[in-house]
């Protein structure tokens, strides 16, 4: 049995949940959120508590129901407050613009590389601090991956696009050749 299965899921004042065509909608403030039910899932909507229990007792039921618990806190404190992540540029000649929906990188390619921000995420630059915002923590997760794997640091100077707090183990470079 899952642990985050079993505890009932609040919902928070201004947002609606909903269960509507095996499809679960989640609105609030800061939009609307959608996921399709799995049929060996079952969500119990109780005034301003939700329950999900599996159907049945075989082993894919017991699986997705923590996991769908676990989807349903995560949008529900999505619509109330977005999810949010920081990417920090590094090195020299090193920078990104935001040109209406896309980012422009200059990441010492021969070419600039440009990304279109997605749906339902937005993106912020402030000298050289990537600010990816949203209600889909998913989405906002998989953008911010997508725009770390252009330019990933590299441990001898450490330049590349760094998630803002991540750790970098440096290496040591060449030693300088002692001549007779």
């Amino acid at each position: 049995m899952s642990r985050t299965g079993k505890r009932p899921i609040t919902i928070p004042a201004g947002t609606t949940v909903a269960v509507e065509n095996h499809e679960i909608v989640v609105k609030g403030k800061n939009g609307t959120l959608k996921r399709p039910m799995h049929p060996n899932v079952e969500v119990a909507i109780d005034g301003a508590t939700i329950t999900v229990s599996p159907k049945g007792s075989h082993r894919l039921a017991r699986a997705l129901y923590g996991t769908y618990a676990a989807h349903l806190r995560n949008m529900i404190s999505g619509v109330t407050t977005p999810f949010t992540k920081k990417l920090q540029i590094e090195g020299i000649g090193y920078k990104a613009e935001l040109n209406g929906k896309n980012i422009k990188f200059a990441l010492g390619f021969s070419h600039p590389v440009i990304v279109p921000v997605p749906e339902g995420v937005t993106a912020t630059i402030e000298k050289n601090i990537i600010t990816i915002a949203g209600a889909d923590k998913e989405a906002v997760g998989q953008f911010a991956a997508s725009v770390r794997d252009l330019k990933k640091p590299e441990p001898y100077k450490g330049k590349g696009i760094r998630y803002e707090g991540e750790v970098i183990r440096m290496k040591q470079g060449k030693k300088a050749a002692g001549g007779a």
